[in-house]
């Protein structure tokens, strides 16, 4: 049925658009669930999934209580935990410069601060000693990038670029809009990510998708779930890769040119589908949404609309859990972690509202050697969680420093902590 019609029959019958688009009806849950689970193999482990709906959809958003005076995240025995600033408005990303300048996005779905704060760790002791406003009046930035004389923004809605001199603590230019990207849309995958290649001859973009699994048609869903590539100056734009929900981190796997980014599945499956992942990007590869998920298990609220496309979907290399909200990732390519977590990847999980017991709110490590993944994912950093109804905070952004150390961005909890090792 045209996808303008069904919006019509939906108002007319007194349903929201979402509700009714993406209803899946009882005999057709019937159906899913008789599937039974699926077993798909994956580069760390066998991911046994359960049946669409095996459970109803839950709806479980914690308290956002921050942090009490003297309390903390806890990291593993070697390592130590300080902040390293606090008192920001959503500190969702960081940025490190070539020249160690440490650019911070403040940026919130609702009630964004919309700017990038500088800061600038003189002495090297671990804490900086100078925080500017180095831009404001931005349009939920996220991605920073500097690059052949330009600070690159990635806002909600393009990819701006302006004249940059290395140790410049504030920009007023205008600069200039060289991508258009898709703003807007019904899950608040509002975030666009930056990141170079090796030569700086090529931009990659993260771009989320419009809504949960494309309840108002593909039509809303133009450029969408994908990967971007561009030029330098925004030209030559090319899906890299697409099929990606929500794909947000993005880094180069050490010692090779092999792209990896960590994705956050869709909702409304059920407390344990779909499992976020991380996963190296295969360059025109197709990762299922919103067709399949975890390769060609296809989601019941899209049954037969492109079986082409299912048939062709990548499996996912690292399942990190269900509706952990999983954003963040970094690679440890320094050598002050001891040495299992060197090479490794590190995952922010932002946290889940989809699932009945809260799943995420901590920061995940993969264990990776020669370029690929060596274990499964395991708790690095944790105690986000006060209880089963109340955060402390919810990290996002995790960003190694040249020092060796790694910073966490706690957005909720308006504060970036530094973990190093003792």
């Amino acid at each position: 049925m045209n996808t303008n019609k069904l919006a019509l029959l939906c108002l007319l019958a007194g349903f929201s658009v979402i509700g009714c688009n993406s209803k899946v009806s009882e005999k057709e849950k019937e159906e899913a669930q008789q599937q039974g689970p699926d077993s798909v193999a994956t580069q760390t482990d066998k991911l046994t999934l359960p049946a669409p709906f095996a459970t109803e959809s839950a709806e479980n958003r914690p308290e956002e209580a921050g942090w009490p005076e003297g309390k903390m995240p806890t990291a593993p025995a070697g390592f130590t935990v300080t902040k390293f600033a606090d008192k920001l408005d959503s500190p969702r990303w960081t940025y490190v410069a070539p020249n160690g300048d440490i650019f911070v996005a403040e940026s919130a779905t609702k009630k964004s601060a919309d700017r990038i704060t500088l800061l600038r760790d003189v002495n090297k002791d671990g804490k900086p000693e100078m925080r500017e406003i180095f831009m404001e009046k931005l349009n939920k930035p996220l991605g920073m990038l500097v690059l052949n004389n330009f600070f690159y923004v990635a806002n909600t809605d393009g990819l701006y670029r302006y004249p940059y001199k290395p140790g410049e603590t504030k920009i007023t230019s205008k600069g200039e809009k060289i991508v258009e990207l898709p703003a807007g849309g019904y899950n608040n995958h509002w975030t666009r990510n930056l990141l170079a290649n090796a030569d700086g001859s090529k931009i990659y973009i993260s771009v989320g998708s419009a809504s949960n699994v494309a309840d108002h048609g593909m039509e809303e869903e133009k450029r969408r779930a994908n990967i971007l590539e561009v030029n330098p100056d925004g030209s030559g734009e090319r899906v890299y890769a697409s099929g990606l929900r929500n794909p947000v981190g993005m880094d180069w796997a050490p010692g090779s040119k092999t792209l990896w980014t960590a994705v956050n599945e869709r909702d409304k499956l059920g407390d344990d589908l779909v499992p976020d992942y991380i996963t190296s990007v295969k360059e025109g590869g197709f990762y299922g949404w919103p067709y399949a998920y975890f390769g060609q298990n296809e989601d019941p609220r899209r049954k037969g609309e492109n079986p082409g496309l299912v048939a062709k979907t990548i499996v996912p290399d690292v399942p990190v859990g269900s509706h952990t909200a999983s954003l963040g990732l970094a690679f440890y390519d320094k050598t002050k972690f001891p040495t299992k977590y060197q090479n490794g990847a590190f995952v922010g999980q932002h946290g889940s509202w989809n699932r009945s017991a809260l799943s995420g709110y901590k920061v995940v490590f993969v264990p990776f050697k020669n370029g690929k993944p060596a274990g499964k994912p395991e708790d690095f950093l944790t105690g986000f969680v006060e209880s089963a109804k109340k955060v402390y905070g919810r990290p996002v952004g995790v960003t190694v420093m040249d020092d060796g150390s790694m910073l966490v961005n706690d957005d909720s909890g308006g504060t970036i902590w530094r973990v190093a090792a003792q």
